[in-house]
């Protein structure tokens, strides 16, 4: 054995098209949405030591992911691409998974990922949940008429985007296959969530009216179940509607909703119905727990992080019904001289 022969260090790239294009996908079968948000938090590290260290790519290697040139990366964000918290740690959580990955496969960048990993993501600043109110909700869901075909479709798209609190993506994906309606005690439908992780969610009476009737009008006995629940014609086939049309759908119905209701807010999406109707159940009393599995979190800490926090309603109605009813009566002041009180009190 030749003892003098160089020991190959580990090449960055063969590892970043392997965590890409094997781990991501086959192993961890992550979706594709998920995997471009890995590809880009690496490309824009990438980038950054090219534009401001002048590393060329062809130079790169784990040399250069050092506690210290990370901390710098995550001050460049901050204070000179000023993006927001949550996109830093976002960018910051792609490299630390990539050297997670990186360590389990060779022994030698253990120490890499150790050097990093310590690195605490910055504190993102709590924010009070916005959601719609009833008022606006039940607007936007009676905007679109029943005058015409496509009114009929958005009408059933935003009725179900709420009763389910779907995404936009898990809407698209829906077919005929994964309705269960019939013959079941419950009727469910089923969804296709991040990570191609499916998840069932029951279906409530009139959501499954209006469903039956939207069946009946938009999909023959002859539909077969890989058929789109929701599509459009194109050259006289049906095809699946893209997040996009969903998007616009609910944007061109929250302003026509908005004339008839100031209450609807200015810049409605799909995630602000899911989050709606998720404070909706979690105001009605519904445990978190519950409320985790129809939105498809992995834990319950991602629901508690979004929906379990107290509105000024909550607290208020919470304490009306533990307050002694003595508490109603007026005070009985009697005969003070408020003026002497605040000289005692100074």
């Amino acid at each position: 054995m030749n003892k003098n022969r160089r020991i190959k260090e580990p090449d960055f790239w063969k590892f970043a098209k392997k965590f890409l294009h094997i781990y991501l996908p086959k192993i961890r079968n992550l979706s594709p949405n998920t995997i471009k948000s890995y590809k880009q938090g690496l490309t824009i590290y990438i980038n950054y030591l090219k534009s401001e260290l002048e590393i060329e790519r062809c130079e790169i290697t784990f040399d250069h992911f050092t506690r210290e040139m990370i901390k710098n990366y995550i001050i460049w964000m901050t204070e000179t691409k000023k993006w927001a918290v949550k996109t830093c740690n976002l960018r910051i959580t792609a490299i630390k998974s990539f050297l997670e990955y990186c360590a389990a496969e060779d022994i030698t960048l253990v120490s890499v990922y150790n050097d990093v990993s310590s690195i605490r993501n910055l504190k993102e600043p709590k924010k009070t949940i916005k959601y719609m109110s009833t008022n606006s909700i039940k607007a936007l869901l009676q905007a679109p008429t029943t005058k015409t075909i496509k009114e009929k479709r958005n009408r059933m798209i935003l009725i179900l985007l709420y009763d389910t609190a779907a995404r936009a993506q898990e809407l698209v994906d829906i077919t005929l296959h994964d309705l269960h309606i019939s013959n079941v005690k419950t009727p469910f439908i089923t969804l296709k969530g991040k990570g191609n992780k499916y998840r069932n969610v029951p279906l409530m009476a009139k959501t499954l009216k209006h469903l039956n009737i939207y069946i009946e009008g938009f999909h023959t006995i002859k539909s077969k179940g890989e058929s789109p629940l929701f599509y459009s014609i194109r050259d006289g086939v049906p095809h699946s509607l893209s997040t996009d049309t969903i998007n616009l759908i609910v944007k061109k119905y929250s302003a026509k909703a908005r004339v008839n209701c100031n209450e609807v807010p200015e810049y409605v999406h799909c995630h602000l119905i899911r989050k709606t109707r998720a404070m909706n159940l979690y105001q009605q009393g519904i445990p978190l727990s519950i409320i985790m599995e129809m939105l498809g979190h992995e834990s319950t800490a991602t629901t508690s992080n979004f929906y379990a926090f107290a509105t000024v309603e909550m607290i208020h109605e919470a304490i009306k019904k533990i307050v002694p009813e003595s508490c109603d009566e007026l005070p009985i002041w009697g005969n003070i001289n408020f003026s002497d009180i605040r000289y005692t009190l100074d």
